[in-house]
């Protein structure tokens, strides 16, 4: 959704059900993003016969974790005792998958946090290229 707006906002706002046509997503399912999206401040939202939805920032500005943590509600830690501070696991002091968990959360958390929205739209424009050279 959020490539889609970035790709379709230089004409302003994007309304969500041709966000929804071109995704084959939902309106329900998009809306109950784009809530958490405005209201985190990643999306800025415009009413009327023009209105939809349009990018507070420019896509280079927006890394992929920061879109996703809003998604996800704050979070993208692969394990429960990892997505809440302060998490009180009676298991912690002995866990023996503990660091592991703590090992890929960084992991997920380097990379997502090294992609940025402008990424993901040269990689989709890169395979549309491909793909008609191939054909």
């Amino acid at each position: 959704m959020m490539i889609d707006i970035a790709e379709n906002c230089s004409e302003g706002f994007v309304p969500i059900k041709e966000i929804s046509k071109r995704q084959n997503i939902s309106v329900k399912y998009l809306e109950q993003i784009v809530s958490q999206l405005t209201k985190s401040g990643l999306l800025r939202s415009g009413r009327g016969s023009q209105g939809g939805y349009a990018l507070t920032k420019t896509p280079r500005e927006y890394t992929v974790g920061e879109i996703l943590r809003v998604a996800e509600g704050g979070t993208i830690a692969p394990v429960a005792c990892l997505a809440v501070e302060n998490y009180d696991c009676n298991r912690k002091d002995f866990c023996q998958t503990l660091d592991f968990w703590k090992g890929l959360r960084d992991a997920i958390d380097k990379y997502v946090d090294s992609v940025t929205l402008q990424n993901l739209m040269k990689e989709k424009t890169a395979k549309k290229r491909g793909s008609r050279s191939a054909g």
